[in-house]
């Protein structure tokens, strides 16, 4: 190979790659980012192959250039670990949520629509709520949720202490977050069917406190947690869908390539629902059970949603948040 044979045969790959390296550069998030390492190492391939062969000043110092930038640039992603959590909290978390958008609109379809289907089931027909969840989770709720019942006390007496709630609402959502994401490995219906399932039990519980128990200590108990919980969970099943389309749909890469690929780009939905969810449990634990005044968890709950709602379609916006200079 000659050098002008060289240099056409690559100079697309060079061009997108100081394209993608002149994006991050200004703190934003591009399509090619992910892959920016990978593309990485093919440049200093390049240049080492560059000045081997001898193809000229040009060459090597155009390739040097661009080795150099993308030296500094991964060098300065992995920086500390505070800076990269709050870089990741602040920037690539909420962008990586809006560059997903379709994904989050079709897991919001298919867990609030099966949500809202069996919550009004209970005004008409409340036998297929009751069939749904059978006799033993009918009886817990009622002891939860009843008339008579004391939310607060009675979770005290089955926990023991408000670490202890914290610590089983860990693992229960915990448990849901890891199911949600492995069913994407079944070409996603595993997920689909968990969110499905989630959405369905969610509005059989509120159908049923509302037929037979106290509907205001429901709301007024998970009015806290409920948007860090349902919003983890969605962006969990974000996270497994992408793993599920890789493999239904891998383009032209093989499908060990498009799961690898998918996978690196599904990480920060996975990580930043899952620490939702860990949010959720904390304010579970140690806020929804108190015995605080329910026109105050209500506005803690609506607070937490627009925060939530902002979060997601303003954070991360520009260089304004980005950490990096």
């Amino acid at each position: 190979m000659n050098r002008q044979e060289f240099e056409a045969r690559n100079r697309e790959e060079w061009q997108s790659f100081e394209a993608d390296l002149e994006i991050a550069e200004k703190g934003k998030a591009g399509p090619g980012e992910v892959s920016l390492p990978s593309r990485f190492r093919k440049i200093c391939y390049d240049l080492s192959l560059a000045q081997y062969r001898m193809f000229g000043h040009q060459i090597c110092d155009r390739l040097n250039g661009l080795a150099i930038r993308g030296y500094r640039l991964i060098h300065r992603k992995r920086g500390g670990f505070g800076e990269a959590t709050v870089d990741f909290v602040l920037r690539t978390f909420p962008q990586t949520v809006r560059r997903e958008w379709r994904l989050f609109a079709l897991v919001s379809l298919v867990f609030w629509l099966p949500f809202f289907v069996m919550w009004g089931l209970g005004e008409r027909e409340i036998q297929w709520v009751q069939a749904f969840l059978g006799a033993e989770q009918m009886a817990s709720i009622e002891q939860m949720y009843g008339k008579d019942s004391d939310t607060a006390e009675h979770l005290r007496e089955e926990h023991g202490s408000n670490f202890m709630m914290f610590a089983f609402y860990i693992q229960n959502n915990v448990g849901i977050d890891f199911r949600i994401f492995a069913g994407g490995i079944f070409f996603g219906i595993g997920t689909l069917f968990y969110l499905l399932f989630n959405g369905l039990y969610f509005g059989a519980v509120i159908a049923y406190v509302e037929y037979v128990g106290e509907p205001e200590l429901l709301w007024s108990f998970v009015a806290g947690h409920s948007s860090f919980e349902l919003l983890g969970f969605l962006v969990v099943g974000m996270a497994g869908l992408k793993i599920g389309l890789a493999l239904l749909s891998p383009g032209q890469l093989s499908r060990a390539e498009a799961l690898s690929k998918a996978g690196r780009e599904a990480l920060p939905l996975l990580i930043g629902g899952a620490a939702m969810t860990v949010l959720a449990a904390v304010v579970e634990g140690f806020w929804s059970a108190q015995a605080v005044a329910t026109k105050l968890k209500y506005a803690v709950g609506i607070t937490f949603w627009l925060l939530h709602g902002f979060y997601f379609t303003s954070v991360g916006r520009g260089t304004a948040w980005s950490l990096r200079k």
